[in-house]
């Protein structure tokens, strides 16, 4: 086999997806690098280790292995993916990017296929369809709606998930420090597919209220309130961005003065009134980096409780928000746990990864390590935690 002689080859890790690793053919007088895909070929001719072999005349001399290279290295790609595309989640002229895309993946071992969504829960099973078929990938091109649909479809499957951001949000994009796509630098899309080719792939948590589950945040009370009288949102109010969001949050803050919460965090018990449970599985929420002690593999949920009463207290949590320092107001309980429930004496609403799920009461717990994600090189360290296994 290519593998077990003394010629190595150029091949395609499913930990590393796209990552080549280039390995030297070498001999007592030469080291030469081969851009080869063939696992299982037979050994090629050897190179006669007593003569010397320069680079711009190996081909002339030794036309046996050149021929075997030919015949053996160009084989078709052998990492196989997905492209979910959801074509509301971003402007219209998207697609040709992602045919820029496809092309891209294709040149470093991948064979792609673009998929359209075209109503709720579609995400969800075309990714549940490429992980029981064995795909390598899943590459999610909307925001983090769309992701969200397609984690519930790969979550305990071998498929990764890659992403694509195109949405308004794209808060785990950010999470990851990836390109966003935006109509000034459509090229971002590329750098963000090749950016995840080059780094790892790494399982992570999720957690799971019921049946769903969420990569992000679970949202109890203030947010999910906006959530509720938002989404779903038109393109045009998508073109917006967080403006309608701002604005939803001044209205709703003058009325709205907390829920009074009996809250269970790994049993232990914390009672008063509560504007937001905000139950995190990321470092950031919206724009804010809330929970640093947070990592995505730990088996941990971050919980932060924001207590108080009216708008006074809103603007108090979202001034020590802005300046990354949630944790230091005494009105603001944070846990790290594996589960929580929390009941209301009036059903509140709640969201997830930014979409409206139903009311209070909801038990929420984690799911370790139960989905495979690409991660960039540039993604923070501390995401992770340190030594922990691929």
């Amino acid at each position: 086999m290519f593998r077990n002689s003394p010629y190595w080859h150029r091949f395609l890790t499913q930990d590393r997806p796209g990552l080549a690793q280039k390995r030297p053919i070498s001999s007592p007088r030469m080291r030469v690098y081969l851009p080869c895909d063939a696992h299982e070929a037979h050994s090629p001719p050897l190179l006669p280790p007593s003569r010397e072999i320069l680079p711009k005349n190996a081909i002339a001399l030794h036309l046996p292995f050149v021929a075997h290279l030919a015949h053996r290295c160009y084989n078709p790609p052998t990492m196989k993916g997905r492209i979910v595309y959801n074509p509301t989640a971003g402007p219209r002229d998207v697609e040709r990017e992602l045919q820029r895309v496809r092309k891209a993946l294709a040149k470093r071992g991948w064979e792609i296929e673009i998929v359209t969504t075209h109503h709720p829960g579609d995400a969800k099973r075309l990714a549940r369809e490429a992980a029981e078929a064995g795909l390598d990938g899943v590459w999610v091109a909307g925001g983090d709606g769309t992701i969200n649909e397609a984690v519930n479809g790969l979550v305990g499957s071998r498929t990764a998930l890659g992403i694509l951001p195109v949405g308004t949000g794209n808060m785990w994009a950010r999470q990851l420090h990836l390109p966003v796509y935006t109509l000034a630098s459509p090229f971002r899309l590329r750098e963000a597919a090749i950016a995840q080719l080059e780094g790892e792939v790494r399982a992570v948590d999720v957690g799971r209220i019921g049946n769903r589950y969420f990569l992000l945040w679970a949202g109890i009370g203030f947010d999910a309130l906006i959530t509720a009288e938002l989404e779903p949102r038109s393109r045009p109010m998508k073109r917006l961005g967080p403006i309608p969001y701002a604005i939803a949050a001044i209205t709703l803050a003058r009325n709205y003065s907390g829920v009074r919460a009996h809250i269970a965090l790994d049993g232990r018990i914390v009672r008063g009134r509560a504007l937001l449970v905000l139950v995190s599985n990321v470092q950031t929420y919206a724009f804010f980096p809330i929970a640093r002690q947070a990592r995505l593999d730990d088996g941990r949920l971050d919980v932060l409780i924001f207590k108080g009463l009216g708008i006074s207290y809103i603007a108090r949590h979202l001034v020590r928000a802005f300046s990354g320092k949630p944790l230091q107001d005494p009105r603001t309980v944070y846990r790290q746990v594996r589960r929580i429930t929390v009941d209301t004496e009036i059903p509140i609403s709640v969201q997830v990864d930014g979409d409206p799920l139903g009311t209070t009461p909801v038990a929420i717990r984690v799911v370790p390590r139960s989905l495979r994600v690409m991660v960039p090189p540039q993604a923070p360290a501390d995401l992770f935690v340190e030594g922990a296994d691929r």
